[in-house]
């Protein structure tokens, strides 16, 4: 409050943050102040109300870990080191989306704090009760728009193993054969199953969750996918917190740059697609570049009372190009010379695919996208978060590269 109340009075820039992966660095601002909530790790479980509320700093391992614990669960993205209230509040993909529906579907409650009056601010509660176009606005689009997001209050389930299946083709000889049974398979298999394709240079490997299952039956529930030619598959049965530990790459072996386009496909990959993918991975700059996809279906069909901001239930999947080059170093980044390269083949990639995909996912912004509102909320929803950011922040204080303007009056 104090923040933002001293930014307002000396009417300086301010951008929030919580876990340093905004994607192009819009958590970022020159010569303003970041409010940064990554230290706000408060944990507090209701195991018979089945409800957590935490702070806005915890991350997704953190969340991960500690809830299963007690052996419940929640959607959360892949990454460990991501902030829980980050990807929740751009909609919140992951292992478990089809079983729980997007992580915002969860999320009941939010303690926020934003602009009042001429200079101030104030804490305010939104839930279904209370601020409750509030809360449909944070539910997919709350991220540095409406106000500093400090604690979140989720409905949780409980979750006491599960089967985690790993497969790996090598080459890209099967791309057309595995992409098209997976398209064809997990979208519309039973819910508990989550499953995740990432396409690299020289291989192709196949994640997939399997709620409550077991190892001979989450095999089954693949087998079209894992008959195509001779994957190396391993399956693992176990607590989800253990499995997501182990599944982290640390931060020192990621490479230094990232670079993304984000889709959402509603009909399945003609074969000329899959081709267009494989000749992009042949081309790419390096073997951590990828093209990946997450299946949607299941419960994320169904929007949560009080309804959210997200926009594309109706996918079959989610899909993402992201070129990763560089080595980490402690010396300040010099240009690389394969950052032209990398770039490039992003743009390219992305328009090869254009036809065959449709929106963009706000948590892996599009930068240079025409109509990116539409893209990330379709007309009428940008327009209700229009109204509700008039609302609760007329004067635009919270304002970046992508964020949405108030409605004028």
């Amino acid at each position: 409050m104090n923040a933002l109340t001293w930014a307002r009075q000396h009417n300086i820039a301010l951008r929030v943050r919580s876990g340093r992966h905004a994607l192009e660095g819009w958590s970022n601002v020159d010569n303003g102040i970041v409010i940064d909530v990554s230290q706000l790790k408060s944990v507090q479980i209701d195991p018979g109300a089945r409800i957590a509320t935490v702070g806005a700093g915890l991350n997704q391992l953190e969340a991960v870990t500690t809830l299963a614990n007690q052996n419940f669960a929640v959607t959360t993205g892949s990454e460990g080191s991501v902030s829980l209230c980050g990807a929740t509040l751009g909609g919140g993909l992951g292992p478990l989306n089809r079983w729980l529906g997007m992580a915002c579907d969860s999320l009941m409650a939010a303690e926020v704090v934003v602009p009042s009056g001429h200079d101030c601010a104030e804490v305010i509660n939104a839930d279904l009760q209370h601020h409750s176009d509030l809360l449909w606005a944070l539910r997919g689009a709350g991220n540095g728009n409406f106000g500093i997001v400090t604690q979140l209050t989720y409905k949780v389930y409980p979750l006491e193993h599960l089967a985690y299946v790993q497969a790996t083709w090598d080459g890209l000889g099967d791309l057309y054969g595995v992409f098209e049974a997976w398209q064809r398979t997990v979208p519309s298999a039973d819910s508990r199953l989550g499953s995740e394709l990432e396409i690299h240079k020289s291989q192709i490997l196949l994640s997939a969750w399997l709620v409550d299952g077991a190892a001979a039956q989450a095999r089954e529930m693949l087998a079209p996918i894992l008959s195509v030619g001779t994957p190396d598959v391993t399956v693992q049965v176990g607590n989800w917190g253990d499995i997501f530990a182990g599944a982290q790459l640390p931060l020192a072996q990621e490479p230094a740059n990232w670079k993304f386009f984000s889709e959402f496909v509603k009909e399945r990959f003609p074969k000329k697609a899959i081709d267009i993918i494989g000749d992009f991975m042949r081309n790419a700059p390096t073997e951590e570049s990828n093209y990946f996809v997450d299946a949607f279906g299941g419960a994320i069909k169904r929007e949560p009372p009080g309804g959210t901001a997200f926009a594309h239930r109706d996918a079959l999947f989610y899909g993402e190009i992201g070129a990763a080059w560089g080595t980490r170093s402690t010396q300040p980044g010099v240009g690389d010379p394969l950052t032209s390269q990398a770039q490039a083949w992003t743009a390219e990639f992305s328009q090869a695919l254009r036809p065959y995909a449709d929106g963009a996912y706000v948590n892996v912004p599009n930068v240079g996208m025409q109509e990116w509102q539409t893209a990330y909320w379709g007309t009428q929803r940008f327009e209700r978060l229009r109204r509700i950011k008039a609302k609760y922040d007329p004067h635009n204080v919270f304002q970046y590269e992508q964020s949405i303007p108030p409605a004028s009056h």
